[in-house]
């Protein structure tokens, strides 16, 4: 890892948190669970964006923070950057449709969680 305060993009087999022999899913879990990240990708399930327009999908990031979560993306090979901004790669859409129950899973735990507070 470079001594950086941010630490390096994660990638499968090499170190990460929480994994010293880099496993795969440590490296995603990384990776997604980096503040904000995870509020990028979900911000171009639906389509690409500018930046600008991507900054405001995701609820006003600060730039600096926004930039560095969509160069890890880049390099994670999760997102690209066109002519047209900002989209998910064939990687990054496949991770949604790989969420889609976690998905589903959460909307059901957030209904439990509300039942209980009635």
């Amino acid at each position: 890892m470079s001594d950086s305060a941010e630490p390096e993009t994660p990638r499968p087999g090499q170190p990460v948190r929480g994994s010293q022999t880099g496993q795969p899913l440590n490296a995603l879990f990384d990776l997604l669970g980096r503040r904000w990240t995870m509020t990028v990708v979900w911000a171009l399930r639906d389509g690409g964006a500018t930046f600008r327009e991507l900054q405001t999908r995701s609820g006003g990031i600060a730039a600096s923070v926004l930039n560095t979560r969509l160069r890890e993306l880049r390099e994670a090979g999760l997102v690209e950057n066109g002519e047209d901004g900002y989209a998910l790669t064939d990687l990054g859409h496949g991770l949604i449709e790989a969420g889609a129950p976690l998905t589903a899973w959460a909307d059901h735990w957030a209904a439990a969680l509300s039942n209980l507070d009635d």
